[in-house]
């Protein structure tokens, strides 16, 4: 009996240590699962959030090319989470620009045709085919890369560090201060026996004294982009204290350019000298217009001979392997220069790429009044030139002498 009791207890004992147990787990249950949820509502306010397309897109890459395996873009896993196919991370992981606060602005025409349209947000972006290079020895494009110029983003690595668009050995090749007889014409033709593209930043006074060679800057198919009206250091006064002043500047480049050009230019800018004064800044991100600073300066600007250029360009590229390069179709010693420097690009195994804007640039009605009013030199001049001058009189040449002949 005492036995049958002592089992009896030891029983008791152990369903009651059982049913301890289950009691504490289930009322520790609760307190877990509410930490879980509140580490990872947590984390979630730390998350950044996707941006819906990075202004740099890929639109056309050359078909004999093979992109890097890096350089590959995915579709997005999820479709929560939708980007746009860029041709670098750091353009996939930028914060997207801000909406455009523009003043009332008069639209310029549309780019479409001229302009493959961009992806749609959680689209990738189309891979077109650019046909090889038809010209003897011509080096060709390596990739046509779209610029959204949304909040006004900023390239080149001098000033600029956020959007790398570039691959090892790749160049953007921009001139600056055209257009100008004679050097300008010599620069495009270089550049369309390789059949390449580069990019223009024409001072305003000068494609409004020369505007049949903006047209043909356009005609040959080159992004044009403004660099002001007359290159005015806009980080010096009087424009660096008047604010007024220093968008007037850009403003009459940009009406000047598009004047002279009869077509759409891109949203680009770059300003003289390299100066970029914060609120200039601020006032492009409101405009959507893109400010392009340099990787490689060439200072052709200090050069008089072709050689120096050539070689101020391919020492600095050796440096750095990559990079957009400033040089100036406004220099003669550059326009000579150019047959052999893209020759020596080639030889090095440097691919040039040509950037376009997503959507051309809008101007101001009151800064293509002022241009208007620029181009009226006088209030009278309303007849046809027919009925102003003629000649009356022309010199030619004195006759060869009687005993003269020729062989």
């Amino acid at each position: 009996m005492r036995f049958f009791v002592i089992v009896v207890a030891g029983l008791l004992s152990l369903g009651l240590a059982a049913f301890g147990v289950v009691s504490a787990q289930k009322a520790a249950a609760p307190a877990a699962s509410t930490s879980g949820n509140v580490r990872v509502a947590s984390l979630a306010q730390h998350v950044p959030a996707q941006p819906v397309r990075a202004p740099v897109t890929q639109i056309a890459q050359a078909q004999t090319a093979e992109a890097p395996a890096s350089a590959t873009v995915t579709p997005p896993a999820a479709p929560a989470q939708p980007t746009s196919a860029a041709p670098t991370q750091a353009a996939q992981t930028a914060p997207a620009a801000p909406a455009s606060s523009a003043p009332a602005v008069k639209a310029g025409p549309n780019l479409a045709a001229a302009t493959p349209a961009a992806a749609p947000a959680g689209a990738r972006a189309p891979t077109n085919g650019i046909p090889a290079c038809d010209k003897p020895g011509g080096m060709g494009l390596s990739r046509i890369v779209e610029i959204d110029t949304t909040g006004g983003p900023g390239f080149g690595f001098e000033h600029f560090k956020q959007y790398d668009f570039l691959r090892d050995k790749e160049v953007v090749l921009t001139f600056d201060d055209g257009p100008w007889p004679v050097n300008t014409p010599a620069v495009l033709k270089a550049l369309a026996d390789n059949c390449l593209k580069a990019t223009f930043f024409e001072i305003g006074e000068h494609a409004m004294w020369h505007p049949e060679i903006t047209k043909q800057v356009i005609a040959a198919g080159m992004t044009v982009g403004s660099h002001t009206w007359s290159h005015k250091d806009l980080a010096k006064n009087p424009y660096a204290s008047d604010l007024d002043l220093a968008k007037q500047e850009i403003e009459m480049g940009v009406s000047a350019v598009h004047a002279a050009a009869d077509a759409p230019i891109a949203p680009f800018f770059r300003f003289p000298n390299l100066q970029h004064p914060p609120d200039l800044l601020a006032y492009l991100a409101e405009r959507g217009i893109a400010s392009f600073s340099t990787d490689i300066d060439s200072f052709d600007f200090k050069m008089h001979k072709p050689e120096q250029v050539i070689k101020s360009v391919m020492t600095k590229l050796e440096k750095h392997g990559k990079g957009i390069i400033l040089m100036h179709d406004f220099q003669r010693a550059t326009a000579e220069a150019m047959p052999e420097l893209l020759r020596q690009l080639k030889a090095g195994g440097y691919k040039v790429v040509h950037v376009v804007p997503h959507q051309p640039v809008t101007t101001i009605a009151k800064y293509d009044e002022m241009i208007v009013q620029q181009d009226k030199l006088s209030a009278n001049n309303t007849r046809p030139a027919s009925n102003v001058f003629h000649t009356i009189g022309e010199y030619k040449g004195s006759p060869a002498p009687a005993s003269a002949t020729s062989e």
